[in-house]
């Protein structure tokens, strides 16, 4: 058990060793940074000062249309990654197409009235109900002479049954 408490110990000390050396190497990382970015700003970026002489206002010019230059390629570099990355969500869509592993989800079948789904669709604004057979022409069925003359299905089966049945019935057809 003693010798375990030395080794949790000595473990818990080279962690928090560890942990100092880090946070000390990444402070020198920020700092060195700092210091690249002040030396490039130096050289690239001269100092500005208010032009009370046209060879400053010159200057001026020029540094302008430098960030207009850089603006423009920028907005050209923007573009063309947007178009990039919709070709690719594009050509990704087709080749899970091409591999068919696309499953439909199954439709269930909903019952549903006109008036419900028309309730559904519009709202509130729904308030005529739908009667589709109200608008319908009443027609009545006319009777054929052929459907008087037979009378019960039945009783004509009977008549029709067996040879001479079926001679009678193309006679009369003919």
């Amino acid at each position: 058990k003693n010798n375990k408490k030395k080794i949790i110990g000595t473990m818990h000390f080279l962690l928090s060793l560890l942990l100092h050396i880090g946070g000390s190497m990444l402070e020198e990382e920020a700092q060195d940074t700092e210091r690249e970015k002040m030396k490039y700003m130096e050289q690239n970026c001269p100092p500005v000062s208010i032009p009370d002489c046209m060879h400053q206002l010159q200057l001026c010019r020029k540094l302008h249309r430098q960030i207009d230059l850089v603006d423009e390629e920028r907005f050209d570099m923007e573009v063309k990654v947007n178009k990039s990355n919709k070709e690719i969500d594009d050509l990704k869509v087709l080749v899970q197409d091409l591999k068919g592993k696309f499953k439909k989800p199954a439709l269930k079948r909903v019952r549903m009235s006109a008036d419900a789904m028309l309730a559904a669709l519009l709202g509130s604004k729904h308030k005529v109900s739908l009667d589709l057979r109200a608008n319908l022409k009443q027609v009545k069925k006319e009777v054929k002479d052929d459907e008087k003359q037979t009378g019960d299905w039945r009783k004509n089966i009977q008549d029709k049954a067996g040879m001479d049945g079926r001679k009678k019935m193309f006679e009369t057809e003919a």
